[in-house]
């Protein structure tokens, strides 16, 4: 197992990680931005308020997203299971 190789495991790792939590952190992120402009316009200081509507935009988002996700989740796991043993030694 080389240097480059462990380097490049946990590289690949992270923009797994980052692909898989971006369309959801990428929803609440607009959702929280609409629910602000909102609450600044119509001055309703609720904290509440912003809660809901995330959680129902990152739930309507993990149903929309999930084959992709999954997709790439297993295809990830494979690719760890194939090659990993290549290269322990």
């Amino acid at each position: 197992m080389t240097t480059d190789f462990v380097v490049g495991f946990a590289r690949h790792a992270v923009e797994i990680t980052l692909l898989l939590s971006a369309p959801m952190l990428g929803l609440g992120l607009i959702v929280g931005l609409a629910i602000s402009i909102f609450q600044a316009v119509t001055h309703i200081q609720e904290m509440t308020l912003t809660f809901v509507p995330k959680i129902l935009a990152v739930l309507l988002g993990m149903l929309f997203f999930l084959p992709w996700m999954m997709r790439l989740f297993i295809d990830y796991t494979s690719d760890i299971l194939t090659n990993f043993p290549l290269y322990v030694k």
